[in-house]
């Protein structure tokens, strides 16, 4: 099966592939990890409780899925924490985080582990002990429907089963490697 060729700018310096090789895989992953830095996307902190403990993570990859049934859908990667939880069917909730949250986002990104990521926050329990924050932009609360692995990461599918909402539309954006926030127009 022949690839067709795919130009690839990196640094200014153009590349060609055909996806076949490792170099030209590795070319693209660089590439397609450039390109995804212009994609802005709100930051998100995704929960659950599984076994008595609570887990917490910071995530970009989540999407609206459907209206119909009401769900969303989680990538998470299968060496962070909440992978095993998940694994096990284990409800979770996305929170959209406020652009007043940047210090939530950096402790559930890694700075902190287990527990302490729950360390800052007005986190709350819904029925069944999936944690939510509180003053998150939204909180969907979703039941495990479907999860697939595929390549580094296990993609979920939550059925939103309640959606909590907080004060008006200013949710911590991420982009270019950095936090930012959207500039609504006024009026």
């Amino acid at each position: 099966m022949t690839h067709p060729a795919t130009v690839l700018y990196l640094e200014g310096k153009q590349a060609l592939g055909d996806g076949r090789s490792m170099t030209d895989t590795s070319q693209t992953a660089l590439a397609l990890r450039e390109g995804l830095r212009r994609l802005a996307k709100a930051v998100v902190v995704i929960t659950c409780q599984h076994g008595g403990e609570r887990f917490a993570m910071t995530a970009t990859a989540v999407s609206e899925l459907s209206m119909e049934p009401p769900s969303l859908l989680i990538c998470v990667n299968r060496s962070a924490s909440l992978y095993a939880p998940l694994s096990a069917k284990a409800g979770f909730c996305v929170n959209i985080l406020h652009r007043a949250h940047t210090d939530i986002s950096a402790l559930c990104s890694g700075k902190a582990k287990g527990e302490a990521r729950f360390a800052l926050g007005r986190w709350q329990a819904q029925a069944g002990g999936i944690p939510y924050l509180a003053d998150a932009q939204a909180s969907f609360l979703c039941r495990h429907e479907q999860s697939l692995n595929y390549g580094t990461h296990c993609i979920v599918i939550g059925l939103v089963e309640k959606v909590l909402i907080h004060g008006g539309v200013d949710p911590l954006v991420y982009v270019d490697g950095t936090y930012s926030h959207v500039c609504l127009p006024s009026g």
